[in-house]
């Protein structure tokens, strides 16, 4: 009987302690439950925040980079606009048609060299008495009836004459003396500038059968009165006296050619009637 009492009450004590140990048990699994919850809210939150934080952090410079590289490209182009009329502003291309600076140079250059030839031309016009050449007071004709006829127009001396490296006669007289056809012939060279005899002239004859050529050098610039082409009388006036070319006094330099070959002038003159 005693054992059958006490064996309820050892029972009763068993369970008393199990049903409370099964208690404690059950209250710590729902406390668990819930903290694990949050954890795992927790972890998921700090790994959406990881994901969008640099997210977020990439897209902001990019923003404020584009917003940069947009205003330096204002900048640039306003300071391109500013450059370009900086430079076209100085550059004055004035009447020309040129384009480029390295045109409107050259063009300058060429207008430079013909202002310094125009007023080298007044300069040597100047030192050899040059002037106006009004034909009103001058002889268009030289004296005499022969076919040969004396050069110059007035008073004037033989400074040399054929020699050597010299191919004709000096002739030296005033500035502005009237210079003579010597035959009747045609013009075969008039010009400004022929080599060192300056403004010159050069008329082919024929004289008792021969092809004759006389050439007139150092004449003053601006004076000549006949052209090339131009048929011209003995003794017509063909220009004035000077200092042109290679030259250092005012003088006729007077060639005369025989079939290409060089005579001496004086003397071919005094042989033909045309005492010099």
């Amino acid at each position: 009987m005693a054992t059958d009492i006490e064996s309820p009450e050892k029972t009763s004590e068993d369970r008393t302690p199990a049903r409370r140990g099964a208690g404690r048990s059950g209250h710590k699994l729902s406390v668990k439950k819930p903290l694990r919850s949050i954890a795992i809210f927790g972890a998921v939150g700090a790994l959406v925040a990881a994901v969008a934080l640099p997210a977020y952090a990439s897209t902001t410079p990019t923003t404020e980079a584009a917003t940069t590289l947009q205003q330096v490209a204002m900048d640039d182009a306003q300071s391109l606009v500013v450059a370009s009329e900086a430079t076209a502003a100085p550059m004055d291309r004035g009447n020309y048609s040129a384009t480029t600076p390295d045109e409107i140079a050259q063009k300058k250059a060429e207008e430079a060299a013909a202002a310094r030839a125009e007023a080298a031309a007044k300069a040597a016009a100047a030192s050899s008495g040059g002037g106006g050449y009004n034909t009103g007071d001058v002889a268009l004709v030289a004296p005499g009836s022969g076919d040969v006829r004396n050069p110059v127009g007035g008073g004037y001396y033989v400074s040399r004459t054929l020699s050597g490296s010299h191919n004709g006669a000096d002739m030296v007289g005033d500035a502005g003396t009237p210079l003579y056809a010597a035959a009747a012939g045609t013009v075969r060279i008039s010009t400004d500038s022929y080599y060192g005899y300056g403004v010159g002239v050069v008329i082919d004859h024929v004289l008792g059968g021969q092809q004759v050529s006389t050439l007139y050098g150092h004449m003053i610039y601006g004076s000549r009165q006949v052209q090339a082409g131009q048929t011209v009388q003995a003794g017509q006036l063909i220009g004035f006296m000077g200092s042109t070319g290679r030259s250092t006094a005012n003088h006729l330099h007077f060639e005369v050619r025989i079939g290409g070959s060089l005579v001496e002038p004086i003397g071919w003159l005094n042989a033909n009637g045309a005492p010099a």
